[in-house]
């Protein structure tokens, strides 16, 4: 009796039991680092695509993805650029130059944006510095949700289901 929980508590001590730390998750792009400036490409003033993510492996569990990019610079509610959700747990990043389809070909799901229309938006501020706001959530499922749904519709129904956050920042100015 003494060996077997010798055992056990070795194989628990080690890791093996399922309780190993995990690295958080983190979100980048090779277009732009974080907190420097989102290049003119991926913007209103050049050819508004989706610019490259890339993000690292999510924690045990994770069944989809969703990631919103606001504006929090915008005014009293900020303005949403871009709404995508249930991007496959296997995924660990998003192209450039995404189309704007509510659905895409690997079953990810664009929803509305700020301008009410479905897929990316990129910065256009009026004047001066903004700061735009990647979110990227790891979940534990996948949402029964279509391309009418808002952010905060999405907030709202990934609530109980974010396993863990990654954030990205960039800058545009005009």
């Amino acid at each position: 009796m003494k060996k077997i929980l010798f055992v056990i508590l070795a194989i628990v001590m080690s890791g093996c039991g399922g309780n190993e730390p995990t690295a958080p998750l983190a979100l980048t792009s090779p277009a732009f680092a974080n907190g420097e400036a989102i290049p003119v490409n991926y913007s209103c003033d050049g050819t508004d695509a989706t610019p490259p993510l890339t993000w690292t492996d999510p924690p045990r569990g994770t069944k989809s993805f969703a990631l919103i990019m606001d504006d929090p610079d915008a005014g009293s509610t900020p303005w949403v650029h871009w709404v995508i959700f249930n991007i496959p747990a296997s995924a660990r990043g998003l192209d450039e130059g995404l189309p704007t389809d509510a659905q895409l070909s690997d079953e990810s799901i664009q929803g509305k944006a700020s301008p009410y229309s479905t897929g990316y938006h990129g910065p256009c501020p009026p004047a001066g510095t903004h700061h735009y706001v990647f979110k990227l959530y790891a979940l534990d499922t996948k949402l029964d949700l279509d391309e009418s749904t808002s952010k905060t519709a999405l907030l709202d129904a990934m609530e109980s289901h974010i396993l863990t956050t990654a954030e990205l920042i960039g800058t545009f100015e005009r």
